[in-house]
């Protein structure tokens, strides 16, 4: 429940009351009116295609506590003589509202804030922060990082909460810094950086100089959580900011590790001293996320042994390297969520390092690489044919350049390929930027092995 109260609300999103409601308090915010709940507050985006501000009546007869919408569209629905009860509420911007609302309830939260971003590892590093820190912890759900989602990951929060974190998503200068303004950051984690959004930043210079916004959203006692290894970062970093390294050299690093039976043994050392954790992953890449999510832990003085004991109960989003059992032995490792040079490599790597069998990979293509997008598809093509990775399936255009041994031009036509090709005992590989959607082949693959 957002334990704010109705003129406070209309105070915190600059609306004016043009109709009373009741005098309870909203369940949560949410800008889609299908999703509608008794007690929700709707707000009324304007997207590309449509104006959510439409759908305000619908959401006002679904049971909505009040909606915010334009001050045309709060005209119009005060007019009308529609039986609807609940708040109506009418600013200029109401996306801007929902910002500003969710600045309001993170004050009155008044925790601790963790703001994770970078180029791979954002959500898997916001899943082990969630998982280990020892604190009542509210974690942005899904891939609520953008400056619609993030807010209502805000607002979602508990009264009883102890810790926000938060991901942070970028396509762009500014952005970062507009989550900052809202989110207001104590702790800032940027987790690595490297070629992504190369389409429309240019140069890894200006993707640091983007990333590290966080790092200037910090307030005066913040803390940067930052790998030991970014140089490109070191000039957004100075003498009076509070750092904590991670990775071999930094203040929080693996000393030993060992992976056995889907699992990582390591003890991690860090300025609080060692502790053993066991983890319930075998990628050489999410053990650099744990040192990362054990780095904010450090940041928050949060107790190491503490992490320790909870490391085993990690769990990661859909879509990030889960495991599932297609039969006759064939594993698919479903790691379709996104893809870029760095993840690509990474899981080409794990890949080879795990399962029996033949190791298949199905493809498909890294998107906003800019014009060099042909050369890092064919370094990850030539990197999984070094590691003896075949056959390799390529799906959609960019996936061309990957010069795999079969192509499709969709998730859709790739389900007929992959069936004819698959053996018993294969391990496969399924990735690709978020816009191939590559789960629905996934799916498909899962349905037809149940039918």
């Amino acid at each position: 429940m957002i334990e704010l109260a109705a003129e406070r609300i209309a105070a915190a999103v600059d609306a004016d009351v043009l109709r009373e409601g009741g005098a309870g308090r909203p369940e949560r915010a949410t800008v889609d009116s299908r999703q509608v709940a008794p007690g929700d507050l709707f707000f009324g985006l304007r997207g590309a295609t449509a104006d959510g501000g439409e759908f305000a009546a619908a959401a006002l007869e679904a049971g909505a506590w009040g909606v915010v919408v334009d001050r045309e569209r709060g005209r119009l629905l005060a007019e009308s003589d529609a039986p609807v009860a609940g708040w109506l509420l009418a600013s200029d911007d109401p996306l801007a509202s929902l910002q500003s609302l969710a600045r309001t309830w993170r004050r009155e939260l008044d925790v601790p804030v963790v703001g994770i971003t970078g180029s791979t590892g954002k959500t898997s590093v916001k899943d082990i922060c969630h998982a280990i820190l020892p604190f009542r912890v509210h974690a942005s759900p899904e891939n609520y990082n953008t400056e619609i989602g993030l807010p209502l990951a805000i607002l979602a929060a508990p009264p009883e909460t102890e810790v926000l974190v938060l991901e942070m998503a970028m396509r762009g200068l500014g952005q970062i810094a507009e989550l900052c303004a809202i989110a207001e950051p104590d702790v800032a984690a940027i987790t690595n950086i490297g070629p992504v959004h190369l389409g429309l930043l240019g140069t890894i210079e200006a993707i640091a100089e983007a990333k590290a916004e966080i790092v200037a959203g910090l307030g005066e006692e913040g803390r940067a959580v930052v790998p030991v290894d970014a140089e490109a970062l070191e000039p957004h970093l100075h003498d009076d900011l509070v750092t904590v390294t991670f990775g071999a050299g930094g203040d929080v690093l693996a000393l030993s590790a060992e992976v056995a039976d889907g699992e990582t043994d390591a003890v991690i050392g860090t300025p609080h001293g060692e502790a053993r954790f066991r983890f319930p992953f075998d990628e050489q890449h999410n053990l650099a996320n744990a040192e990362c999510a054990i780095a904010v832990g450090v940041a928050l003085d949060a107790d190491i042994a503490t992490m320790a004991d909870r490391a085993p109960s990690v769990a990661f989003s859909r879509l990030r390297g889960e495991r599932v059992e297609l039969g006759a032995g064939i594993t698919v490792v479903n790691d379709c969520y996104n893809a870029n040079p760095i993840s690509m490599r990474a899981a080409l790597d794990h890949l080879v390092a795990v399962g029996a069998g033949r190791r298949v990979a199905v493809l498909g293509g890294m998107a906003e690489l800019g014009p060099d997008a042909p050369a890092y598809h064919r370094e990850a093509g030539a990197h999984a044919r070094q590691l003896g990775i075949a056959p390799v399936i390529g799906v959609g255009e960019l996936a061309r350049d990957y010069a795999p041994d079969e192509w499709a031009e969709g998730p859709e036509e790739a389900v007929a390929i992959v069936e004819r090709l698959l053996e018993p005992g294969d391990t496969v590989l399924v990735k690709g930027s978020r816009a191939v959607g590559l789960e629905r082949l996934t799916d498909e693959l899962v349905a037809r092995r149940e039918a």
